[in-house]
């Protein structure tokens, strides 16, 4: 391993191209090796060096895939066999992207590593919606959790309570398969059904569909439309003020 070797874990942005940060770029360009997550755009993987090696470790729901032991091998072994690896995760790697377990691994092999952040799908989700996720006055508190555990239920430990009480946004990663749990979790402890709610499906990529209605009825509104992964569930009073951007193809609920 030469003096210089590291890992860089970068943040590809939720799915446009020109989403990824000048420096997320940079060391793309620079990369000896790539190892990369399902749906990277491959406008990105484009600009990677001809002699690059491009390894792709993407988890798609319910199919086989690459686990996440073998994930942090690779890591250790490409940095070992090269010298400069950028392990490319979708929206921000800090955020659901299971980055600690490989910062552990590269970390206990001895090999520096460096963290370049990324646009996160709450975020891009919002802005194509034309919201913003925080409002002062009525919703000074946001919440990012995960709708979907180890296990593929939802996820054991979250305080049900708190998130149905909050005055602020929630947005639920991963929700698809639990959304119906979430919505009666949420609503049976009090959070009002009325509440402006989003799903927005692959959020950032050109097949983008957002389906908006009450808290109450998301849940099926989404059903009927065959919302799939990748998905957000946003809920919360700034979303009242969804706009329609025009390069956004929408399926719309009433929300009035």
């Amino acid at each position: 391993m030469t003096p210089r070797a590291r890992v860089s874990f970068v943040g590809a942005g939720p799915g446009d191209p020109e989403l990824i940060t000048l420096k997320g770029l940079r060391r793309l360009r620079e990369a000896d090796a790539i190892i990369h997550d399902r749906l990277i755009p491959k406008a990105l993987l484009d600009e990677a060096r001809a002699d690059a090696e491009i390894i792709d470790v993407g988890k798609a729901p319910g199919r086989p895939c690459i686990g996440q032991g073998q994930i942090n091998r690779l890591l250790v072994d490409a940095v070992r066999r090269h010298r400069r690896v950028v392990r490319l995760k979708g929206g921000d790697p800090g955020i659901f992207g299971r980055l600690a377990e490989e910062i552990e691994a590269v970390r206990a092999a001895g090999i520096p590593f460096e963290i370049v952040p990324g646009v996160t799908a709450a975020t891009a989700a919002a802005a194509r919606a034309g919201i913003s996720l925080t409002e002062r006055g009525s919703a000074s508190t946001l919440v990012l959790t995960t709708g979907t555990g180890h296990t593929g239920a939802l996820p054991e430990g979250l305080d049900w309570g708190f998130l149905a009480r909050v005055e602020g946004t929630l947005v639920f990663y991963m929700p698809v398969a639990s959304l119906d749990a979430i919505v009666s979790s949420l609503t049976v402890l009090g959070r009002d059904p009325h509440e402006p709610s989003l799903v927005v499906e692959a959020a950032g990529l050109p097949d983008e569909r957002v389906v908006a209605g009450r808290l109450g009825e998301i849940a099926a509104s989404a059903r009927e439309a065959g919302v799939r992964s990748p998905a957000l569930f946003i809920s919360g009073p700034t979303v009242a003020a969804a706009s329609v951007p025009l390069a956004v193809r929408r399926v719309l609920a009433a929300t009035g």
